[in-house]
């Protein structure tokens, strides 16, 4: 009876194992799709063409996206309609400089 008890703990222990390989494998694959790209849909590449600059929330299912695509910017609203552009190509504004401190001398 004894032995019996240890065959079923052994085949729970062997069970857990294959579990946590085949989610280890999983795991892995994921990492190496995330860090080489997925063939066929996206490749990784350092510098991206395509960004979302920044989204708002304009109604409670309407939301405008500004899409910058090789710096050329778009206004884009998306709601369950579907999407519509409103504004295309324009260029981003050019980075605002914080003013310089002034020093003042008696």
């Amino acid at each position: 009876m004894a032995v019996n008890h240890a065959m079923e703990f052994i085949d729970v222990l062997r069970y857990f194992g294959a579990l946590l390989l085949v989610l280890a494998m999983v795991g892995g694959a994921g990492l190496l799709a995330r860090r080489f790209g997925v063939l066929g849909i996206t490749r990784a590449t350092a510098e991206k063409r395509l960004a979302i600059v920044e989204t708002l929330m304009v109604g409670p299912r309407q939301k405008l996206f500004i899409v910058r695509r090789d710096n050329v910017e778009h206004l884009i609203l998306s709601g369950p309609e579907g999407a519509t552009v409103l504004e295309n190509g324009f260029t981003p504004p050019a980075p605002t400089a914080t003013p310089a401190a002034t020093t003042v001398t008696p």
